[in-house]
């Protein structure tokens, strides 16, 4: 998939616009902290409002990641509608992010799992 964040912002209403733009910059902050550790990043979807975000490797015990804070479930609705499963290419405000999107189980909840590619 390659999606550029110009591509999203020609919705007729102004507030699924302001969620689309929040819902990629909030993604392109959290990969850019991945890069920088070297891990990925992994959204787990454990409460009904809000996913907690977390940076290490998907096969590791969960004690073994670092927990990032979380985002409200509506962003992360808006991440997985702008990016697919398996390899991706996304451009957000000039910067290409090439990662994988996988899913995974923690514990009794779901996981999206975002990798460098």
């Amino acid at each position: 998939m390659n999606t550029t964040l110009g591509s999203l912002m020609d919705t007729p209403s102004r507030e699924p616009h302001d969620i689309a733009v929040e819902a990629l910059s909030t993604l392109s902050e959290y990969l850019e902290r991945s890069l920088d550790k070297g891990a990925s990043l992994i959204v787990v979807r454990s409460q009904p409002d809000r996913s907690d975000i977390y940076l290490g490797d998907a096969g590791e015990a969960q004690e073994e990641w670092t927990r990032c804070g979380f985002v409200r479930n509506s962003l992360v609705a808006e991440i997985l509608g702008a990016t697919q499963a398996g390899l991706n290419s996304l451009s957000i405000d000039g910067q290409t992010y090439r990662f994988v999107r996988t899913f995974t189980q923690v514990a009794e909840h779901g996981a999206i799992v975002f990798s460098a590619a």
